[in-house]
C-alpha cells in the first residue's frame, strides 16, 4: 500500500518517492505528489495506465504522465479523457513522439539518402556535394525537412547574393528542391506545406567566342597537344559545336561513316538526334586511337568520362584565351558563331546542328547572321551603284 503524503510536514529538500502512487476512484488514473515549481508545498502529479500490444504482439503496461495539478490545470476526469485517447491511439505517448521526432529526417538525413541513391548516377555529383557543403548544409543540415519553408530559400539567396551570380544561386535552390521531391517521391516523406521556391532570374545570353587570330592559335596549340584524347575533344566541339557531355557520351557506334552522321544519345534538349559528319570531324575521328573502351573518349577504366577539368586546365594555361571563357562549353559557342556569321547557315538549320530545343536559345546568335546579310547587301550595293554613278555608264548608250 502507497505511503500517505502529509503535505503540512512538506520539505522542499526532500526528495519523495516515485512509487508514492496514489489511487483515485477513476481505473487507470493516479496521481503523485511533487514539488511545485514555487516550493511553497506539493501538488498532484497526474499519470496513467494502461495496457497495449508492442510490435510483437506482446501485452506491455504502459505508465505515462499527463500533467500537474496545479500548473497544468489538470483534473482525474480530463486525465482519463487523455487515458482514452492514448488508449485509442488518437494521441501519441511521450516515449512514441521522442521517437517519431528522431526518426523524422532532416536535410542532412535527405542528403545522405539522395547522394545513397543518386550520386554514382548524377552527371553533376561534384559540383552538388559542393553546394550543398557550402551553400546548404552548412545552415540547414539540422533542420527537419518538414520544417522548411520560403524564410529559408530567402536565406540562402540572400547569403550568396551579391558574392555568387544568379545562375550559382539557381542551381544551389535546384538541388535542394530536387533532393525535396526525390524524398517524396522515394523516402515517403510529405513535401512541406510552407516551402516554395522563388528562383532568380537568370538572362542565359552570355555568347563566348573567339577571334580568327585566337581560333588559330587554340588549335596550332592542339596540333601539338601530348594528350591526343583531350587535344580531340576540344578539336571535335570546334568541328561540331557537341555539348561536353554529349562528347563524354559519345560511342564508336554512334558514328556512321557510311551516310556520315553521329547519333547524340539523350541529349539536353531530351529527344535522340542525329547531326552530320562534316569532313574535319571525320577526319579527326578516323585519326584518333581507339582505345579498349566503347567511348571515343573514354574515362577512368574505360568507363564514360565524368570531367575532363584538370586536363584541360593544364592545356588552357598556354593559350590566351578571353577572360571568363569556358573551354567546351566556349567552342561550342565559337562553333556556332561561324556558321552563323558566315550569312550561308539559317536560323532554323543552325537551331538543329545545336540540338537546341527551343527556337529561342539560338536566336542569340541571330545577331549575327544579320551583320552577315548586311555585309553582303553593301557588297551589292557597291557593284549596283556603279551603274548610276558618275564612274560608269549609266546603261543608255545612245
Amino acid at each position: 500500500m502507497a505511503r500517505k503524503v502529509n503535505t503540512d510536514d512538506f520539505d522542499p529538500k526532500k526528495r519523495y518517492p516515485a512509487k508514492d502512487r496514489q489511487g483515485n476512484t477513476i481505473t487507470g488514473v493516479f496521481y503523485r505528489y511533487a514539488r511545485r515549481a514555487d516550493l511553497k508545498g506539493l501538488e498532484k502529479s497526474y499519470v496513467v495506465v494502461f495496457k497495449t500490444r508492442d510490435d510483437s504482439g506482446k501485452v506491455k503496461t504502459v505508465e505515462e504522465s499527463v500533467g500537474k495539478e496545479f500548473k497544468d490545470k489538470m483534473t482525474p476526469a480530463k486525465a482519463n479523457r487523455m487515458r482514452m485517447a492514448l488508449i485509442e491511439g488518437r494521441q501519441k505517448t511521450k516515449r512514441e513522439k521522442a521517437e517519431a521526432e528522431a526518426g523524422e529526417w532532416t536535410v542532412q538525413d535527405l542528403w545522405e539518402f539522395f547522394e545513397k541513391k543518386k550520386g554514382d548516377k548524377l552527371k553533376s555529383f561534384r559540383d552538388d556535394r559542393y553546394r550543398y557543403r557550402e551553400h546548404i548544409g552548412k545552415h540547414l543540415a539540422k533542420t527537419r525537412v518538414s520544417e522548411l519553408e520560403k524564410k529559408h530559400i530567402s536565406g540562402i539567396r540572400g547569403r550568396m547574393e551579391g558574392t555568387h551570380k544568379p545562375q550559382t544561386i539557381r542551381h544551389v535552390l535546384l538541388l535542394l528542391q530536387r533532393m525535396v521531391r526525390y524524398g517524396v517521391k522515394e523516402g515517403g516523406l510529405t513535401y512541406p506545406p510552407s516551402l516554395s521556391f522563388d528562383m532568380p532570374t537568370v538572362k542565359n545570353e552570355v555568347t563566348e567566342d573567339l577571334t580568327e587570330k585566337q581560333l588559330d592559335h587554340l588549335i596550332e596549340v592542339l596540333n601539338n597537344h601530348p594528350n591526343k584524347q583531350i587535344a580531340n575533344l576540344m578539336k571535335m566541339a570546334i568541328a561540331t559545336g557537341m555539348r561536353r557531355s554529349e562528347l563524354f557520351r559519345l560511342k564508336w557506334e554512334h558514328i556512321n561513316y557510311e551516310r556520315n552522321f553521329i547519333k547524340i544519345v539523350t541529349p539536353k534538349g531530351g529527344t535522340e538526334v542525329t547531326i552530320p559528319l562534316g569532313a574535319v570531324a571525320r577526319y579527326i575521328l578516323e585519326n584518333h586511337e581507339k582505345l579498349d573502351s566503347p567511348y571515343v573518349f573514354p574515362g577512368k577504366n574505360g568507363g564514360q568520362r565524368k570531367d575532363c577539368k584538370t586536363a584541360v586546365r593544364s592545356l588552357v594555361e598556354k593559350l590566351d584565351l578571353p577572360k571568363g571563357f569556358r573551354p567546351l562549353h566556349g567552342l561550342r559557342h565559337t562553333y556556332a558563331s561561324m556558321l552563323a556569321s558566315s550569312g550561308e547557315v539559317e536560323m532554323h538549320v543552325l537551331q538543329k546542328l545545336l540540338t537546341h530545343k527551343s527556337p529561342a536559345m539560338t536566336q542569340r546568335y541571330a545577331h549575327l547572321r544579320e551583320a552577315a546579310q548586311h555585309r553582303a547587301s553593301d557588297v551589292a550595293s557597291s557593284i549596283l551603284s556603279k551603274m548610276g554613278n558618275g564612274n560608269g555608264q549609266d546603261g543608255d548608250s545612245r
